[in-house]
Protein backbone atom coordinates (compact mmCIF):
# COMPACT_ATOMS: atom_id res chain seq x y z
CA UNK A 1 0.00 0.00 0.00
CA UNK A 2 1.34 3.40 -0.85
CA UNK A 3 0.05 6.83 0.51
CA UNK A 4 -0.77 9.81 -1.54
CA UNK A 5 -0.87 13.28 0.63
CA UNK A 6 -1.58 16.83 -0.21
CA UNK A 7 -3.46 19.63 1.48
CA UNK A 8 -6.74 19.76 2.29
CA UNK A 9 -6.79 23.06 0.37
CA UNK A 10 -4.63 24.75 -2.35
CA UNK A 11 -5.85 28.42 -3.32
CA UNK A 12 -4.06 29.28 -6.22
CA UNK A 13 -3.62 32.80 -8.84
CA UNK A 14 -3.28 36.27 -7.95
CA UNK A 15 -5.66 36.95 -5.27
CA UNK A 16 -5.43 33.67 -3.72
CA UNK A 17 -3.54 36.06 -0.45
CA UNK A 18 -7.54 36.78 0.10
CA UNK A 19 -8.81 33.12 0.96
CA UNK A 20 -7.21 34.11 4.85
CA UNK A 21 -10.21 35.85 4.92
CA UNK A 22 -12.32 32.80 5.36
CA UNK A 23 -10.14 30.87 8.26
CA UNK A 24 -11.98 30.25 11.89
CA UNK A 25 -10.04 30.04 15.04
CA UNK A 26 -9.40 32.75 17.93
CA UNK A 27 -5.40 33.30 17.44
CA UNK A 28 -2.98 32.84 14.73
CA UNK A 29 0.37 33.13 14.71
CA UNK A 30 2.15 34.32 11.29
CA UNK A 31 5.84 33.20 11.35
CA UNK A 32 7.65 35.41 8.81
CA UNK A 33 11.84 35.64 7.47
CA UNK A 34 13.48 39.02 6.63
CA UNK A 35 12.10 41.73 5.05
CA UNK A 36 11.04 41.55 1.90
CA UNK A 37 6.99 40.01 2.79
CA UNK A 38 7.20 43.35 5.25
CA UNK A 39 8.93 46.15 2.70
CA UNK A 40 6.31 44.85 -0.10
CA UNK A 41 3.09 45.20 1.87
CA UNK A 42 2.02 41.44 1.96
CA UNK A 43 2.93 40.69 5.86
CA UNK A 44 0.12 43.54 6.79
CA UNK A 45 -2.39 42.12 3.99
CA UNK A 46 -1.74 38.31 6.15
CA UNK A 47 -2.52 40.31 9.50
CA UNK A 48 -5.17 42.53 7.51
CA UNK A 49 -7.19 39.30 6.22
CA UNK A 50 -6.90 37.21 9.30
CA UNK A 51 -8.10 39.95 11.53
CA UNK A 52 -11.28 40.47 9.13
CA UNK A 53 -11.62 36.99 9.74
CA UNK A 54 -12.39 37.61 13.42
CA UNK A 55 -8.35 36.34 14.49
CA UNK A 56 -6.32 37.56 17.18
CA UNK A 57 -2.60 37.90 15.23
CA UNK A 58 0.66 37.35 16.45
CA UNK A 59 3.74 38.35 14.89
CA UNK A 60 6.77 35.71 14.70
CA UNK A 61 9.82 37.26 12.50
CA UNK A 62 13.33 37.10 11.61
CA UNK A 63 13.53 33.76 10.91
CA UNK A 64 16.72 33.49 8.87
CA UNK A 65 17.91 31.70 5.97
CA UNK A 66 18.73 28.19 6.31
CA UNK A 67 16.79 27.85 9.90
CA UNK A 68 18.74 27.29 12.96
CA UNK A 69 17.26 24.47 15.40
CA UNK A 70 17.71 27.21 17.89
CA UNK A 71 15.11 29.58 15.98
CA UNK A 72 13.05 26.55 15.98
CA UNK A 73 12.98 26.09 19.62
CA UNK A 74 13.00 30.01 20.03
CA UNK A 75 9.33 29.87 17.85
CA UNK A 76 8.09 27.08 19.50
CA UNK A 77 8.50 28.52 22.90
CA UNK A 78 6.86 31.40 21.62
CA UNK A 79 3.77 29.41 20.33
CA UNK A 80 3.50 28.10 23.83
CA UNK A 81 2.93 31.24 25.58
CA UNK A 82 0.35 32.35 22.56
CA UNK A 83 -1.37 29.37 22.14
CA UNK A 84 -2.51 30.15 18.52
CA UNK A 85 -4.99 27.39 16.58
CA UNK A 86 -3.49 28.58 13.27
CA UNK A 87 0.15 28.71 12.79
CA UNK A 88 0.51 31.17 9.53
CA UNK A 89 4.17 31.11 7.66
CA UNK A 90 5.02 33.02 5.02
CA UNK A 91 8.24 33.91 2.56
CA UNK A 92 10.54 31.45 0.91
CA UNK A 93 11.05 27.55 2.23
CA UNK A 94 13.03 28.76 5.24
CA UNK A 95 10.34 30.45 7.43
CA UNK A 96 7.89 27.59 6.31
CA UNK A 97 10.33 24.96 6.92
CA UNK A 98 10.83 27.02 10.63
CA UNK A 99 7.49 26.90 11.09
CA UNK A 100 6.64 23.49 10.68
CA UNK A 101 9.29 22.82 12.86
CA UNK A 102 8.12 24.73 15.70
CA UNK A 103 4.38 23.34 14.99
CA UNK A 104 5.98 19.93 16.80
CA UNK A 105 7.51 21.33 19.47
CA UNK A 106 4.85 23.64 20.48
CA UNK A 107 2.21 20.46 19.87
CA UNK A 108 4.73 18.02 21.39
CA UNK A 109 6.54 20.09 24.08
CA UNK A 110 9.22 17.20 25.55
CA UNK A 111 9.86 16.12 21.47
CA UNK A 112 13.49 16.36 21.17
CA UNK A 113 15.10 17.74 17.52
CA UNK A 114 16.61 14.08 17.10
CA UNK A 115 13.26 12.61 17.88
CA UNK A 116 11.46 15.23 15.45
CA UNK A 117 14.54 14.03 12.87
CA UNK A 118 13.33 10.45 12.67
CA UNK A 119 12.17 9.63 9.12
CA UNK A 120 8.35 9.02 9.22
CA UNK A 121 7.77 9.14 13.13
CA UNK A 122 6.50 12.40 13.87
CA UNK A 123 3.31 11.89 16.31
CA UNK A 124 -0.23 13.02 15.66
CA UNK A 125 -0.09 16.62 15.22
CA UNK A 126 -3.63 19.19 14.88
CA UNK A 127 -4.33 18.76 18.44
CA UNK A 128 -3.15 22.32 19.30
CA UNK A 129 -3.55 24.20 15.64
CA UNK A 130 -3.65 23.89 11.93
CA UNK A 131 -1.00 24.96 9.50
CA UNK A 132 -1.00 27.79 6.03
CA UNK A 133 1.82 27.88 4.44
CA UNK A 134 2.29 30.72 1.68
CA UNK A 135 5.32 30.60 -0.48
CA UNK A 136 6.94 33.54 -1.76
CA UNK A 137 10.19 31.80 -3.72
CA UNK A 138 9.16 29.60 -6.58
CA UNK A 139 11.38 26.43 -5.52
CA UNK A 140 11.22 24.73 -2.43
CA UNK A 141 7.46 23.99 -2.61
CA UNK A 142 7.64 23.48 1.09
CA UNK A 143 4.14 24.64 1.46
CA UNK A 144 2.35 21.31 -0.20
CA UNK A 145 5.26 18.70 0.83
CA UNK A 146 6.11 16.62 3.67
CA UNK A 147 9.31 17.74 4.62
CA UNK A 148 11.47 20.77 6.59
CA UNK A 149 15.10 21.00 6.20
CA UNK A 150 16.85 22.51 9.31
CA UNK A 151 20.29 23.13 10.43
CA UNK A 152 22.08 22.33 12.62
CA UNK A 153 25.08 25.02 12.73
CA UNK A 154 27.41 23.61 15.72
CA UNK A 155 27.74 20.14 13.35
CA UNK A 156 27.39 22.57 9.90
CA UNK A 157 24.80 20.11 8.73
CA UNK A 158 20.94 20.22 7.45
CA UNK A 159 18.79 17.79 8.03
CA UNK A 160 15.37 17.09 6.33
CA UNK A 161 12.86 16.42 8.46
CA UNK A 162 10.07 14.28 6.76
CA UNK A 163 6.18 12.72 7.90
CA UNK A 164 3.01 13.51 5.95
CA UNK A 165 1.65 14.76 9.50
CA UNK A 166 3.95 18.38 8.29
CA UNK A 167 2.08 18.61 5.50
CA UNK A 168 0.57 22.04 5.74
CA UNK A 169 -3.47 21.84 5.96
CA UNK A 170 -3.74 25.14 3.51
CA UNK A 171 -1.36 26.28 0.54
CA UNK A 172 -1.39 29.50 -0.68
CA UNK A 173 -0.27 29.74 -4.18
CA UNK A 174 -0.53 33.57 -5.03
CA UNK A 175 2.25 34.33 -7.76
CA UNK A 176 1.99 38.08 -7.13
CA UNK A 177 4.61 37.21 -3.84
CA UNK A 178 6.89 35.46 -6.70
CA UNK A 179 7.16 38.67 -8.95
CA UNK A 180 8.76 40.43 -6.28
CA UNK A 181 12.24 37.60 -6.24
CA UNK A 182 15.44 38.92 -7.35
CA UNK A 183 16.93 37.04 -10.28
CA UNK A 184 19.61 35.46 -8.37
CA UNK A 185 16.79 33.80 -6.06
CA UNK A 186 14.78 33.07 -9.42
CA UNK A 187 17.56 30.87 -10.65
CA UNK A 188 18.29 28.66 -7.17
CA UNK A 189 14.94 27.99 -6.47
CA UNK A 190 13.93 27.44 -10.33
CA UNK A 191 16.93 24.53 -10.69
CA UNK A 192 15.46 23.11 -7.17
CA UNK A 193 12.40 23.24 -8.26
CA UNK A 194 13.53 21.31 -11.78
CA UNK A 195 15.50 18.73 -9.38
CA UNK A 196 12.38 17.74 -7.33
CA UNK A 197 10.65 17.13 -10.48
CA UNK A 198 13.50 14.87 -11.96
CA UNK A 199 14.67 13.10 -8.61
CA UNK A 200 10.87 12.25 -8.03
CA UNK A 201 10.21 10.71 -11.54
CA UNK A 202 13.08 8.29 -11.25
CA UNK A 203 12.59 7.68 -7.56
CA UNK A 204 11.94 3.59 -6.41
CA UNK A 205 8.78 5.51 -4.64
CA UNK A 206 7.51 6.90 -8.10
CA UNK A 207 4.30 5.98 -8.61
CA UNK A 208 0.83 6.73 -11.39
CA UNK A 209 0.01 9.82 -9.19
CA UNK A 210 3.38 11.90 -9.12
CA UNK A 211 5.01 10.71 -12.71
CA UNK A 212 2.33 13.05 -14.28
CA UNK A 213 3.14 15.98 -12.03
CA UNK A 214 6.84 15.78 -12.68
CA UNK A 215 6.95 15.42 -16.09
CA UNK A 216 4.41 18.20 -16.26
CA UNK A 217 6.62 20.40 -13.83
CA UNK A 218 9.73 19.55 -15.84
CA UNK A 219 8.24 20.79 -19.38
CA UNK A 220 6.49 23.94 -17.50
CA UNK A 221 9.88 24.45 -15.78
CA UNK A 222 11.87 23.95 -19.36
CA UNK A 223 9.75 26.42 -20.79
CA UNK A 224 9.57 29.23 -18.19
CA UNK A 225 12.52 29.54 -16.36
CA UNK A 226 15.15 31.51 -17.95
CA UNK A 227 12.56 33.50 -19.54
CA UNK A 228 11.29 34.32 -15.50
CA UNK A 229 15.25 35.05 -14.17
CA UNK A 230 15.13 37.12 -17.51
CA UNK A 231 12.40 39.59 -16.36
CA UNK A 232 9.40 37.77 -17.83
CA UNK A 233 6.39 38.16 -15.57
CA UNK A 234 3.98 35.82 -17.24
CA UNK A 235 6.68 33.21 -16.90
CA UNK A 236 7.42 34.34 -13.06
CA UNK A 237 4.01 33.39 -12.47
CA UNK A 238 3.27 30.26 -14.36
CA UNK A 239 7.30 29.05 -12.52
CA UNK A 240 5.15 29.46 -9.06
CA UNK A 241 2.60 26.55 -10.64
CA UNK A 242 5.17 24.19 -11.87
CA UNK A 243 7.13 24.17 -8.72
CA UNK A 244 4.11 23.28 -6.49
CA UNK A 245 3.29 20.77 -9.14
CA UNK A 246 7.18 19.90 -8.74
CA UNK A 247 6.42 19.59 -4.99
CA UNK A 248 3.08 17.37 -4.92
CA UNK A 249 5.15 15.02 -6.97
CA UNK A 250 8.60 14.37 -4.60
CA UNK A 251 6.52 15.17 -1.52
CA UNK A 252 4.90 11.95 -2.37
CA UNK A 253 7.77 10.13 -4.73
CA UNK A 254 10.61 11.29 -2.55
CA UNK A 255 13.62 12.46 -3.86
CA UNK A 256 17.50 11.03 -4.15
CA UNK A 257 20.95 11.60 -3.62
CA UNK A 258 21.26 15.29 -5.12
CA UNK A 259 19.25 16.42 -2.60
CA UNK A 260 21.58 14.20 0.12
CA UNK A 261 24.75 15.81 -1.76
CA UNK A 262 22.96 19.31 -1.33
CA UNK A 263 22.30 18.89 2.31
CA UNK A 264 25.74 18.02 3.26
CA UNK A 265 27.67 20.88 1.58
CA UNK A 266 25.10 23.66 2.18
CA UNK A 267 26.46 24.81 5.52
CA UNK A 268 29.83 22.25 6.13
CA UNK A 269 32.13 25.03 4.53
CA UNK A 270 30.71 28.06 6.38
CA UNK A 271 33.81 28.73 8.22
CA UNK A 272 35.19 29.97 4.78
CA UNK A 273 32.99 32.59 5.10
CA UNK A 274 30.06 31.51 2.78
CA UNK A 275 26.86 28.52 2.01
CA UNK A 276 26.46 26.53 -0.86
CA UNK A 277 22.95 27.62 -1.55
CA UNK A 278 20.81 24.90 -1.67
CA UNK A 279 19.42 25.48 -4.84
CA UNK A 280 23.08 26.15 -6.38
CA UNK A 281 24.07 22.74 -5.24
CA UNK A 282 21.50 20.93 -6.80
CA UNK A 283 21.95 22.38 -10.17
CA UNK A 284 25.61 21.80 -9.81
CA UNK A 285 24.93 17.90 -8.53
CA UNK A 286 22.22 17.06 -10.95
CA UNK A 287 23.77 16.23 -14.14
CA UNK A 288 26.48 14.41 -11.87
CA UNK A 289 23.75 12.19 -10.47
CA UNK A 290 22.14 11.13 -13.71
CA UNK A 291 25.51 10.17 -15.32
CA UNK A 292 25.39 7.70 -11.70
CA UNK A 293 21.89 6.89 -11.89
CA UNK A 294 21.93 5.90 -15.23
CA UNK A 295 24.19 2.86 -14.69
CA UNK A 296 20.91 1.50 -13.56
CA UNK A 297 18.79 0.41 -16.14
CA UNK A 298 15.09 1.27 -14.63
CA UNK A 299 16.78 4.93 -14.18
CA UNK A 300 17.94 5.61 -17.35
CA UNK A 301 14.64 4.71 -19.27
CA UNK A 302 13.44 7.13 -17.07
CA UNK A 303 15.48 9.68 -17.80
CA UNK A 304 15.20 8.46 -21.19
CA UNK A 305 11.21 9.52 -20.99
CA UNK A 306 12.18 13.11 -19.47
CA UNK A 307 14.35 13.51 -22.35
CA UNK A 308 11.78 12.67 -24.86
CA UNK A 309 9.06 14.74 -22.99
CA UNK A 310 11.56 17.65 -23.42
CA UNK A 311 11.99 16.79 -27.30
CA UNK A 312 15.38 16.60 -26.72
CA UNK A 313 15.84 14.04 -29.80
CA UNK A 314 18.03 11.02 -29.32
CA UNK A 315 17.90 7.43 -30.86
CA UNK A 316 19.30 5.50 -27.73
CA UNK A 317 18.37 5.75 -24.32
CA UNK A 318 22.26 7.16 -23.50
CA UNK A 319 22.27 9.88 -26.19
CA UNK A 320 19.04 10.83 -24.48
CA UNK A 321 20.68 10.57 -21.58
CA UNK A 322 24.04 12.00 -22.52
CA UNK A 323 21.20 14.99 -24.39
CA UNK A 324 19.36 15.80 -20.83
CA UNK A 325 22.68 16.39 -18.80
CA UNK A 326 23.72 18.93 -21.48
CA UNK A 327 20.50 20.75 -21.52
CA UNK A 328 20.67 20.81 -17.36
CA UNK A 329 24.41 22.41 -18.35
CA UNK A 330 23.42 25.29 -20.40
CA UNK A 331 20.66 26.13 -17.92
CA UNK A 332 23.43 26.69 -15.50
CA UNK A 333 25.00 28.63 -17.77
CA UNK A 334 22.33 30.73 -18.84
CA UNK A 335 20.90 30.88 -15.10
CA UNK A 336 24.72 31.91 -13.96
CA UNK A 337 25.40 28.96 -11.73
CA UNK A 338 28.63 27.54 -11.34
CA UNK A 339 29.17 23.71 -12.62
CA UNK A 340 31.04 23.09 -9.95
CA UNK A 341 32.42 23.16 -6.14
CA UNK A 342 35.51 24.37 -7.54
CA UNK A 343 34.27 27.29 -8.95
CA UNK A 344 31.57 28.28 -6.74
CA UNK A 345 32.01 32.09 -5.40
CA UNK A 346 31.32 33.17 -1.89
CA UNK A 347 28.26 35.51 -3.79
CA UNK A 348 26.88 31.95 -5.43
CA UNK A 349 28.69 33.00 -8.76
CA UNK A 350 31.23 31.46 -11.32
CA UNK A 351 34.57 32.46 -10.79
CA UNK A 352 38.12 30.63 -11.25
CA UNK A 353 38.66 30.11 -7.91
CA UNK A 354 35.64 29.19 -5.35
CA UNK A 355 35.28 30.19 -1.63
CA UNK A 356 35.66 26.20 -0.65
CA UNK A 357 39.68 25.16 -0.85
CA UNK A 358 40.71 22.13 -2.07
CA UNK A 359 42.76 20.58 0.42
CA UNK A 360 39.60 21.62 2.71
CA UNK A 361 37.23 19.79 0.29
CA UNK A 362 39.26 16.57 0.54
CA UNK A 363 40.12 16.39 4.12
CA UNK A 364 36.31 16.93 4.93
CA UNK A 365 35.09 14.49 2.44
CA UNK A 366 35.02 11.30 3.87
CA UNK A 367 32.84 12.81 7.03
CA UNK A 368 30.42 14.42 3.70
CA UNK A 369 30.27 11.54 2.02
CA UNK A 370 29.00 9.54 5.09
CA UNK A 371 26.33 11.69 6.11
CA UNK A 372 24.92 12.44 2.93
CA UNK A 373 25.13 8.10 2.35
CA UNK A 374 22.94 8.73 5.85
CA UNK A 375 20.58 11.54 4.88
CA UNK A 376 17.05 10.70 4.77
CA UNK A 377 16.69 11.38 0.53
CA UNK A 378 19.19 8.57 -0.17
CA UNK A 379 16.43 5.12 0.32
CA UNK A 380 14.79 6.18 -2.42
CA UNK A 381 17.87 6.63 -4.80
CA UNK A 382 17.57 4.65 -8.03
CA UNK A 383 21.30 3.48 -7.04
CA UNK A 384 22.88 3.21 -3.43
CA UNK A 385 25.97 4.73 -3.32
CA UNK A 386 28.78 2.94 -0.61
CA UNK A 387 31.18 5.44 0.37
CA UNK A 388 33.96 4.89 -2.19
CA UNK A 389 31.24 5.84 -4.92
CA UNK A 390 29.74 9.04 -2.73
CA UNK A 391 33.45 9.98 -2.94
CA UNK A 392 33.95 9.78 -6.35
CA UNK A 393 30.55 11.13 -6.86
CA UNK A 394 31.60 14.16 -4.90
CA UNK A 395 35.07 14.60 -6.36
CA UNK A 396 33.09 14.95 -9.55
CA UNK A 397 31.37 17.71 -8.49
CA UNK A 398 34.22 19.56 -7.03
CA UNK A 399 36.46 19.40 -10.03
CA UNK A 400 33.69 18.60 -13.14
CA UNK A 401 34.43 15.49 -14.22
CA UNK A 402 32.88 12.82 -15.97
CA UNK A 403 30.80 10.51 -14.05
CA UNK A 404 32.02 6.93 -15.33
CA UNK A 405 31.12 4.47 -12.28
Amino acid sequence: MARFTLPRDVYHGKGALEALKTFQGKKAIVCVGGGSMKKFGFLDKVVSYLEEAGLEVKVFEGIEPDPSVTTVMKGAAVMAEYQPDWIVAIGGGSPIDAAKAMWIKYEYPEITFEEMCKVFGIPTLRQKARFCAISSTSGTATEVTAFSVITDYDKGIKYPLADFEITPDVAIVDPELAETMPPKLVAHTGMDAMTHAIEAYVSTANCDYTDPLALHAIQMIQRDLVGSYQGDMEKRDSMHNAQCLAGMSFSNALLGIVHSMAHKTGAIFADYGAHIIHGAANAMYLPKVIAYNAKDETAKARYGVIADYMKLGGDTLDEKVALLIAYLRKMNDDLNIPQSIKNYGADSYPTEQGFVPEEVFLERLPEIAKNAILDACTGSNPRQPNQEEMEKLFKCCYYDLEVDF
